[in-house]
C-alpha cells in the first residue's frame, strides 16, 4: 500500500472540474430547450437544492426530519420581508436577492438548531414526531398570516431579470449557479470532520464520542445546515415564481420530499439531482395523464417502506455494485493473501512491552451501581506507561463496565481517575478522548458509509497525513485507504478500527476484545502486531481479552475482576498461576 493509495481517493479537482461542466451544460440546455420545459427544470433543481440539504440529516447523520420544506417556507417569507417591508432593496440594488437570500439562509439555520434541540435526546419515530409537528405548526401559521406579498407584490428576481421567456431562462442559469455552489460546499463539507462525524453518528454516538466528536455537535451542526440550505431552497422559489403560498410548503409535500430522499439517497449529488426530477416530473406526468395527484403519494409511501425495512437506497446501493465490479481482480487477488493470511505469517520475534514505570492512568476506589446491583466494587488499578495491561475475568465481571466507566459513557459513578495526571471526573466521553483515552467496542462502531482512509482521518481528527494513514492501516495488515467500508468484512474492520484509533496516537488506548472472531492461531498472529504497538505508536494499552494465550503473550500485568472486584493484580505468570484466578474461571482451568 502506498501513499498514492490515499491520494487517489482525493482528487480535489473533479467536483470543480464537474461543476464548470455543469454550469456549461446549464447554459446551453437554458437557450436550447422550450421555454415550458426550462422552467420546469428550474423547479427540478430548487427540489434539489431541498433534497440535498434534506439529506444532510436523513443521509449522512441518519436522523428523521419531516420539515424540509418549512424551512424553504421560512426562507421564502424573509426573503420576502426583507424586499417589501424593509428600505434595504434600493440600498443594495441588484445585489439585494442574493444577499436576502444568504440572509434568509442563514436565520433558517438558527432555527434548525432550535429544532434539532430534540435529536439529542429523541430518536426513531418520536423525532419524526417532533419534526412533523414543526411542519404542521408552520403551516397552520402561514395560513393565517400568509407571505408578506399578500398574493399581490411581486418579488424582483436578481440583477433585474424579468419574468418573461428569457429571463425565466437567464434565471435558469443562476438557479444552476446556486445548486452547484450549495452541491460543493456540501460535498466539501462531507469529505471533512464534520461531514465524518455526521457518517459517525447515524450510525453509533458512542462510537462519536470515543474518537473525541462531540455528538451535540455533530447532530445540531446536520441540522443546522440543513435548514440554511432548506432555506436557499425557499429563496430560489421566490425567485422562480415571484408569488408563492402555503400551499407549496404543507406538512404532506415534506413528507413526500423524506420518502424520496431515503429512496434515493439523496446525500449523493447525483442521486439528489434524480430525486429532483422524480419530485417535479411525477405529478407533472400524472396531470398530463389525468391521474389523481394522490397516487404520486402513494408511490413515494411504498418506495419509503421498502427504503425503510431494507435500510439502502438505490444510490448508496448503485455504487457498491460498481466498486464491486470495478475491484473484482483485486478481490479475487486478495482471497489468497488476506488479513487473515498476514496475521497467520507474522512471526513472533517482539518482545512484550516493558513500560517506563510510571503511572499513567491511576483508578481509585471505583464503584457502578445499577439500581441495587453493584456492577464494580471500590476497584483500583494503575496502568504503568509504555505497557499493555490485560484485565480478565469471567463473564460478567465487570470488565466492559470499567471501560464504560473509565471512558465517560457511565458519569454515574463513584471513585476518581486520572490519565497522565489530569483528573478525568466529571468530563464526557468526546473530551476524554481529546486528553488522550481512546478505545474500542465489542461491537461494530465502524460506519460502512466512509472509506478505509476517511474512517482513519476522522478518529485521528485530521492529525495523521496520507503516509501516517497507510502506515497505520499496513501495520494492521487493513485494506487500502480508498476501500469503502461498506464492503469490508465485520472482523476486518475491527483491526480497521485498531489502526485507526493507534494512529491518532493516544496515551492510553481501551482495547474490548479486538481479536473476537479470529482463529486461536490468527489471535497469536494479532498478539505480535500488538507487542509492537506500544513501541510504534507511543501508546499504553489495556486489553479485554478472554484468550488468555493472547493475553500471556502481550500482556506483562494482568489485572482480575471477579463479580466486581479486583480479585488479583500483578505479572501474569503470578496472577494466571493464582488458585483464586483458577477458581473464579470455573472449568477453564486447564486454559491457564
Amino acid at each position: 500500500m502506498s501513499r498514492a493509495s490515499s491520494a487517489r481517493s482525493e482528487r480535489p479537482w473533479i467536483p470543480l472540474a464537474v461543476a464548470a461542466g455543469a454550469i456549461a451544460v446549464g447554459v446551453g440546455f437554458a437557450f436550447g430547450m422550450p421555454a415550458y420545459v426550462v422552467f420546469v427544470s428550474t423547479s427540478v433543481l430548487v427540489s434539489m437544492v431541498s433534497l440535498l440539504g434534506l439529506g444532510i440529516v436523513t443521509g449522512t447523520a441518519g436522523m428523521i426530519a419531516l420539515c424540509q420544506l418549512s424551512f424553504a417556507a421560512i426562507g421564502a417569507w424573509i426573503l420576502e420581508f426583507l424586499y417589501l417591508d424593509t428600505p434595504l432593496p434600493a440600498a443594495l440594488g441588484p445585489m439585494a436577492f442574493i444577499v436576502f437570500m444568504l440572509i434568509a439562509g442563514l436565520v433558517t439555520a438558527l432555527l434548525g438548531l432550535i429544532v434539532g434541540l430534540p435529536a439529542l435526546r429523541l430518536r426513531g419515530v418520536n423525532l419524526a414526531v417532533i419534526t412533523l409537528g414543526v411542519a404542521a405548526a408552520l403551516d397552520a401559521t402561514l395560513q393565517k398570516i400568509s407571505f408578506p406579498d399578500h398574493g399581490v407584490a411581486h418579488i424582483p428576481r436578481p440583477f433585474g431579470l424579468g419574468y418573461d421567456p428569457q429571463g425565466d431562462r437567464a434565471y435558469f442559469i443562476f438557479a444552476v449557479v446556486v445548486t452547484v455552489v450549495v452541491a460543493l460546499i456540501i460535498l466539501a463539507i462531507q469529505r471533512s470532520r464534520t461531514g465524518g462525524s455526521w457518517k459517525s453518528v447515524a450510525f453509533s454516538e458512542r462510537g462519536t464520542a470515543s474518537a473525541g466528536t462531540s455528538v451535540r455537535t455533530a447532530k445540531l451542526s446536520a441540522f443546522a445546515l440543513s435548514a440554511f440550505v432548506g432555506g436557499i431552497a425557499g429563496c430560489l422559489i421566490v425567485g422562480q415564481i415571484t408569488q408563492v403560498n402555503y400551499l407549496t410548503f404543507t406538512p404532506i409535500n415534506s413528507l413526500g420530499l423524506y420518502v424520496l430522499s431515503i429512496v434515493v439517497g439523496s446525500h449523493l449529488i447525483d442521486m439528489a439531482l434524480f430525486g429532483g426530477i422524480l419530485f417535479v416530473l411525477i405529478p407533472e406526468i400524472l396531470k398530463q395523464m389525468r391521474v389523481p395527484l394522490e397516487w404520486s403519494s402513494i408511490a413515494f409511501g411504498i418506495l419509503g417502506i421498502q427504503a425503510l425495512t431494507t435500510n439502502t437506497n438505490l444510490g448508496s446501493t448503485i455504487r457498491a455494485a460498481i466498486f464491486r465490479r470495478r475491484r473484482q481482480a483485486e478481490r479475487q487477488r486478495a482471497a489468497e493473501s488476506d488479513v487473515t493470511s498476514t496475521l497467520t505469517t507474522t512471526t513472533h520475534e517482539a518482545p512484550i512491552p516493558a513500560g517506563t514505570g510510571r503511572p499513567l492512568l491511576v483508578v481509585e476506589n471505583l464503584t457502578v451501581e445499577f439500581g441495587a446491583v453493584k456492577a464494580l466494587t471500590n476497584v483500583s488499578m494503575t496502568v504503568e506507561e509504555g505497557t499493555i495491561l490485560g484485565l480478565i475475568g469471567p463473564n460478567g465481571a465487570g470488565k466492559s463496565t470499567f471501560v464504560d466507566a473509565i471512558g465517560g459513557f457511565l458519569p454515574q459513578h463513584r471513585g476518581t481517575a486520572t490519565l497522565d495526571g489530569q483528573s478525568l471526573d466529571g468530563l464526557p466521553p468526546h473530551q476524554r478522548a481529546r486528553a488522550g483515552l481512546r478505545r474500542t467496542f465489542q461491537q461494530d462502531r465502524v460506519p460502512p458509509t466512509m472509506t478505509v482512509g476517511a474512517y482513519v482521518r476522522f478518529v485521528t481528527r485530521g492529525t495523521a497525513d496520507a503516509l501516517a494513514i497507510d502506515d497505520a492501516l499496513a501495520f494492521f495488515g487493513c485494506p487500502e485507504a480508498s476501500t469503502p467500508l461498506s464492503v469490508v468484512d465485520v472482523g476486518t474492520r475491527r483491526l480497521v478500527e485498531v489502526a485507526a484509533n493507534l494512529a491518532a496516537r493516544p496515551k492510553l488506548l481501551l482495547l474490548d476484545e479486538p481479536a473476537a472472531g479470529l482463529s486461536h492461531d490468527e489471535h497469536i498472529a494479532f498478539g505480535d502486531r500488538l507487542r509492537r504497538a506500544p513501541g510504534h505508536f507511543g501508546s499504553t494499552i489495556l486489553i479485554i481479552e478472554h484468550d488468555l494465550d493472547l493475553v500471556r503473550s502481550v500482556c506483562s500485568t494482568i489485572t482480575v475482576l471477579n463479580f466486581g472486584e479486583v480479585l488479583a493484580t500483578g505479572d501474569r505468570t503470578t496472577v494466571l498461576s493464582n488458585p483464586k484466578v483458577i477458581a473464579a474461571y470455573m472449568g477453564e482451568t486447564e486454559m491457564l
